[in-house]
């Protein structure tokens, strides 16, 4: 059954976008735009420096110097696929597509996780239908964590909020060595069917997740004095670690007690239309918060983004108090916590799922 969107019977987008355009003029927007690029390449030189400390005697000699120089570099990896990658894979990065293309193949490879089939599930699920089950490759059924009411339910689930974050501590690791390999075998991934990939394509992600162990492990093993077990612990724990990281900032972006999860009726109409549906699924945290975009790349204003996808991270800021009062003004929801809070909202979302109704 094809799923679609309820017809809006309310001006409330058309009077968000109106102002949203009257606020980013071309002035706000090509500073906006400006800021985006210093973004992208104090985060990259940041990628370049840290990784040039794997190669430092002094650093790689002591083995809790270079766990550490491992993990900063993991870290500002992430936070460039946060404030650049992403806005490549939407076209807010650069002009030319072309170039969107390349930097969001070059810094999603880097990380060991391939560009393709991520952004392949994030704008042709994710972006539709998020927290539709089914048809949101985010919310896709396992049998770990169970994030929807119609995934079954095992014993175990009751104690998932407890083993979570032991298993978010995985996360990375099993997306590169695990997760993209399942998505490489699937014809069916949520709404999208019938897919196919070429025996070239496979060869490809096969070579790029070797150049990355050859890059983090080899390489620091290789051209410094380091042994090498020494690098595939200090690797282990840098995965460890931003897998926290990663997960927590984004998963509370949609799964909360404070987000909700639509079901289609009978016909497959979902019960909102599109714009409503993105901010009843959406959650913000410190949203208008430079620091915090600065950080985060406005994964903290989703509904800014889940909204206005082509328009740069930078200005999410400005249009999100236009957000505010337009979901007020139309009785729209908006949902918004501090990112402690959401977490901690995340987890009670665990808590209700694993318990049997």
């Amino acid at each position: 059954m094809k799923i679609k969107f309820k017809h809006s019977n309310t001006n409330f987008y058309n009077d968000l976008n109106q102002r949203v355009q009257q606020l980013i003029s071309p002035e706000i927007l090509l500073k906006s735009s400006k800021l985006m690029k210093v973004k992208f390449f104090v985060y990259f030189l940041l990628f370049i420096s840290l990784y040039s400390l794997l190669f430092i005697d002094v650093i790689n000699s002591n083995f809790l110097l270079l766990t550490i120089s491992y993990c900063l570099f993991g870290l500002s990896g992430i936070l460039l696929a946060f404030n650049a990658s992403h806005d490549a894979v939407h076209n807010t990065l650069f002009k030319k597509r072309i170039y969107n293309k390349i930097a969001h193949y070059l810094i999603f490879n880097l990380q060991g996780v391939n560009a393709t089939l991520w952004t392949k599930r994030h704008i042709s699920s994710h972006h539709i239908f998020p927290n539709v089950d089914g048809c949101d490759a985010d919310i896709d059924d396992n049998s770990f964590i169970r994030l929807s009411n119609s995934h079954q339910l095992r014993w175990y689930h009751k104690y998932q909020y407890l083993y979570a974050p032991f298993l978010y501590c995985m996360y990375t690791l099993h997306w590169i060595f695990i997760k993209d390999f399942i998505y490489l075998s699937k014809k069916e991934v949520a709404n999208m069917k019938n897919l196919s990939y070429s025996s070239l394509f496979i060869i490809e992600v096969i070579s790029l997740k070797i150049l990355y162990i050859i890059i983090l492990i080899i390489f620091p093993s290789y051209f410094s004095e380091v042994a090498i077990s020494q690098s595939i612990f200090a690797f282990l724990i840098m995965h460890f670690f931003i897998s926290i990281f990663f997960v927590l900032t984004l998963i509370i972006s949609h799964l909360t007690t404070e987000t909700s999860f639509p079901t289609a009726d009978k016909f497959g109409v979902l019960p909102t239309c599109f714009h409503e549906h993105q901010l009843s699924v959406s959650l913000d945290y410190h949203p208008t918060s430079n620091f915090a975009n600065w950080i985060f790349g406005g994964f903290n204003s989703h509904a800014a983004h889940h909204l206005f996808p082509s328009l740069p991270h930078t200005v999410y800021t400005l249009i999100t108090p236009e957000i505010q009062k337009m979901a007020n003004k139309y009785a729209m929801p908006y949902n918004q916590l501090s990112i402690n809070k959401a977490i901690q909202s995340h987890f009670r979302y665990l808590k209700k799922l694993g318990e049997y109704q």
